[in-house]
């Protein structure tokens, strides 16, 4: 299989695994990647809902970031040149979400960033990996060391039964909660666990060394609560849990505060806190957190039965010439049966229940700005 520009795409070490399961491939971020399997997208979104789902994530960068005077602080703090999230308070054993953002405030990409004690580990985006290790490399390698983990695949374990289905083969698995992260052994292998995940459910990341990924890949699909799952269901599952997607939701042109994940940022790196600012972008950044964006990231709930796709204009009325944003990510949801969408809208249009109209095939559909997530979460906390 051949990327558009007819680069050979690279495979995940579950390659395989995925192909003896029926999962129909697709080109992903420069990987061949499975977007299905037999059971189909809607039976694997809700399966994951009801039971637990088994997803590759393996395409996601990987990276360790060590501090060359060997503390973890002064990694953490050269990494907070970097993103506008308080990576020094991050304690050792948690993780946190963070954005890497450029001069003008705009998202170079959305990461995880854990505290391993020692050295900080993050997982970046696939289409991204290239080019947030050279940022990094840029910006912090005079104080630490950036190394990429390409000997490591990554898989994701999300539902309500991941609990009790992971809890077989780690025994500390039960006693993590949200967003815990760090070493921990997983059917004998040495794994990093963290409590997370894109979907909305429970669940949890598993790295783990890529020679053994399709061994506990396997052991793990012989409980018969878990199915593999592709990435169509990963992505109606994070659209209902109202999770941005890089490239789509969030990118370049998108600040934080347009994208509403100022709930990301903490006190210390907002105006009058203990380090504020110090990050590219900050001036703007900063003067949107005080005084508002002119734009804002809403959930969007399409009236009628009608999906309403990514790119789809948004209008503030029937009749209106021009239109007032853009729907970024849209489709059905299966858990809700009906359809779901977010975009962008002018700040002053961003209330929840502001009726707007998204044209569709050149109708003007009805749409209601509408809280996120659509589907409560159920993270352990």
């Amino acid at each position: 299989m051949l990327a558009r520009d007819d680069i050979p795409l690279k495979r995940t070490r579950l390659h395989a695994l995925h192909v003896s399961l029926g999962a129909k491939m697709v080109p992903f971020a420069g990987y061949e990647m499975p977007v299905q399997y037999a059971a189909g997208v809607l039976k694997e979104h809700l399966h994951t809902r009801q039971k637990a789902g088994l997803f590759d994530v393996s395409h996601m960068g990987q990276i360790a970031l060590r501090a060359k005077s060997g503390r973890v602080e002064d990694a953490a703090l050269a990494l907070e040149r970097l993103v506008p999230q308080d990576l020094l308070a991050l304690a050792a054993g948690r993780q946190r979400y963070a954005q890497f953002t450029n001069e003008q405030g705009g998202i170079l990409d959305d990461l995880m960033v854990a505290n391993f004690g020692d050295h900080l580990f993050v997982v970046v985006n696939a289409a991204c990996k290239g080019a947030d290790e050279a940022h990094l490399r840029a910006h912090v390698s005079g104080s630490c060391l950036v190394e990429p983990l390409a000997d490591r695949a990554l898989l994701a374990l999300q539902g309500p039964r991941a609990e009790s289905i992971l809890a077989k083969f780690c025994a500390e698995a039960p006693g993590l909660r949200f967003m815990d992260a760090g070493p921990r052994k997983v059917a004998g292998l040495d794994c990093f666990v963290s409590r997370s995940g894109y979907t909305g459910e429970d669940g949890f990341e598993i790295s783990v060394p890529a020679q053994q990924a399709e061994q506990l890949a396997k052991a793990l699909l012989q409980d018969p609560d878990v199915l593999p799952i592709g990435l169509g269901a990963r992505d109606s599952l994070r659209l209902e849990a109202g999770l941005c997607l890089y490239g789509h939701d969030i990118d370049t042109t998108t600040t934080p505060i347009e994208a509403a994940l100022e709930w990301s940022m903490q006190k210390s790196r907002r105006q009058g806190g203990a380090r504020a600012g110090g990050f590219f972008g900050a001036d703007t950044i900063l003067s949107q957190l005080a005084i508002g964006a002119p734009r804002r990231r809403i959930g969007l709930k399409p009236e009628g039965r009608a999906p309403v796709r990514e790119g789809a204009l948004l209008f503030a009325n029937q009749t209106a010439s021009e239109p007032i944003g853009t729907v970024t990510s849209g489709g059905f949801g299966p858990t809700l049966n009906a359809p779901v969408a977010m975009g962008y809208v002018p700040t002053q249009l961003s209330p929840n229940g502001t009726q707007l109209f998204a044209e569709v095939r050149g109708q003007r559909l009805p749409v209601r700005v509408a809280a996120t997530p659509f589907v409560p979460n159920t993270y352990k906390r």
